[in-house]
């Protein structure tokens, strides 16, 4: 072989080492990453009951507080509703406190009446007993005759203890059956006041947390059917990252735990705690990309990130007991 291939050979071999160890030696020193994407969960929100939106009071993109509102479908239905129920109850309400006054003195007049006129009655049949007894004692009546003017006294002297009871209850209130049952329409009227208070309000909801307005699908003037969302939100708290653990280090890792992840345009050090850990192994995910995991057996880890991220970013997570 002549010297100028032998020099043509020498500085391939060289160039091919060169390239290896280039190619080799930053991955040696280099700490394997788990490969992960950042996950959102849109919540969708709707009014109970069909109607046209009166207001919109977000765009999309806002940023939103909690307990801001947010939209408004025409309440008058619902409002409608509610003021009936409202006069249901206050009408409950006097029925109630007319039950435990007792009658009136116009009203009472009429069981006096009739209290005294089964005294009458009663005073009658007491006379005639009176005049039956020695007519039978003497044989001019028959003893039957006595025993009907017995029962008939008897009869009339229940009847006024009847009459005295009744006076005496109207006069001192109604009975405690009549009063429970007017306290059990009353918490009856309440309660259906407060569901149809809820669900006016549920026409005109606020932001449950502090999110992000993800979409709007009606604006101000159009119709919205009855629980049609109306907007999305994508709640900060629902904002998540999702990566693989290798079943052999999946054990390190638990709800609670903290993790080190870095993503493209990122402040450096951010961490994310960990929420769930699945049960179950899988392989890798053909949304992850990374060489090193690919057809590996991997178990899915979701955990919370300490900086607001957009959903679809592809994020690179530190391994736990990993030094960097």
């Amino acid at each position: 072989m002549t010297p100028q291939r032998l020099l043509v050979v020498g500085l391939t071999a060289g160039a091919v080492v060169l390239a290896a160890v280039l190619l080799i030696a930053p991955r040696m020193g280099r700490t394997a990453m788990l490969s992960g994407y950042v996950e959102g969960e849109p919540l969708y929100l709707a009014a109970p009951v069909s109607g046209t939106v009166t207001a919109m009071r977000v765009a999309r993109g806002d940023r939103v507080r909690a307990g801001q509102p947010l939209f408004v479908v025409d309440p008058r239905q619902l409002a409608a509703q509610r003021d009936q129920l409202a006069a249901d109850l206050a009408a409950a309400e006097a029925q109630a406190q007319d039950v435990r006054k007792g009658q009136r003195p116009v009203e009472l007049a009429v069981y006096d009446a009739n209290a005294a006129a089964a005294e009458a009655r009663a005073r009658d049949a007491s006379a005639i007993l009176r005049r039956t007894e020695p007519l039978v004692r003497k044989g001019i009546y028959a003893p039957a005759r006595l025993d009907d003017a017995r029962s008939a006294a008897q009869a009339a002297q229940a009847q006024v203890t009847a009459a005295r009871r009744q006076r005496d209850a109207a006069a001192l209130g109604s009975r405690e059956d009549q009063i429970r049952a007017t306290d059990a329409r009353v918490r009856q009227a309440q309660a259906t006041l407060a569901a149809a208070s809820a669900r006016l309000s549920d026409v005109a909801p606020a932001a449950p947390s502090a999110a992000r307005v993800e979409d709007v699908f009606y604006q101000a003037g159009e119709w919205a059917s009855a629980n049609q969302p109306v907007l999305a939100l994508l709640p900060d708290d629902r904002v998540k990252l999702r990566f693989f653990v290798p079943e052999t280090a999946v054990a390190r890792y638990r709800p609670g735990g903290t993790v080190r992840f870095a993503c493209d345009g990122c402040a450096a050090g951010l961490t994310a705690r960990i929420t769930y850990v699945s049960p179950r192994p899988e392989f890798t995910p053909p949304v992850i990309y990374s060489r090193e995991a690919r057809d590996r057996l991997v178990y899915l880890v979701e955990a919370l990130p300490s900086a607001l991220l957009n959903p679809g970013q592809p994020v690179d997570v530190t391994p736990l007991g990993a030094v960097r």
